[in-house]
């Protein structure tokens, strides 16, 4: 059987992940100096693991977390704006409150999770679903017998754990999405299986516990 091991990667913490706002597909915040730490902690992770290629979104803060892992593994970073995060339009740069505030009924329908539901200027869940996996399918489907990297952005992780485990798009969330953390899948057989999430063995303590968005 055909099999790929994927390593999907949060990039490391940003300004925008401590003030709570809304990042997404064209919106970027620069890594805190914390996130860079993680991203240096992570380079030293996978330096000494294997790795057979390095893929990122091609956003500021995922460059920023990838290009130290490049240069401690030797891996040229391949960049694929397909990886970025959801994207949600007008909501972008906002904390939830201001898009309440300014965005009120588009609030109110984003709140209901429905799957189809575009903010002004974005993609819908499912929409942005569909982009992320066929992206990574098509990672995968190239690196049989490869063990790759990808860093992304927390959306992404949340895809592909629900496709993995059969969570509907409309579920709430149940799992974590910590910044700088390694989450490992098999791809065999065009199946996606969950080997092991939120793993950040290489991070402090303090880095680890802190509260992800």
């Amino acid at each position: 059987m055909a099999e790929a091991r994927v390593i999907l990667i949060r990039h490391g913490e940003t300004q925008w992940n401590r003030d709570g706002r809304v990042q997404g597909y064209h919106a970027d915040s620069p890594l805190t100096e914390e996130g860079r730490g993680q991203a240096r902690a992570l380079a030293g992770r996978l330096a000494r693991e294997r790795v057979d290629a390095l893929y990122a979104s091609d956003t500021g803060r995922t460059t920023e977390t990838a290009s130290p892992i490049g240069a401690a593994t030797g891996l040229r970073v391949i960049r694929d704006a397909a990886l970025r995060e959801r994207n949600y339009g007008a909501f972008e740069g906002r904390t939830f409150a201001e898009v309440e505030r300014d965005f009120p009924a588009e609030y109110e329908r984003f709140r209901t999770r429905d799957p189809r539901y575009v903010p002004p200027g974005g993609e819908s869940a499912a929409q942005f679903r569909d982009r992320v996996m066929a992206a990574l399918e098509r990672i995968a489907a190239g690196a049989t017998g490869e063990r790759v990297a990808v860093v992304t952005h927390g959306g992404v992780l949340g895809i592909v754990y629900r496709h993995a485990m059969g969570i509907p798009l409309d579920a709430r969330r149940s799992y974590s999405l910590a910044n700088a953390s390694l989450n490992h899948f098999l791809y065999a057989d065009r199946r996606w299986l969950l080997e092991a999430w939120g793993d950040v063995a290489h991070l402090s303590a303090e880095s680890a516990d802190k509260p992800r968005l």
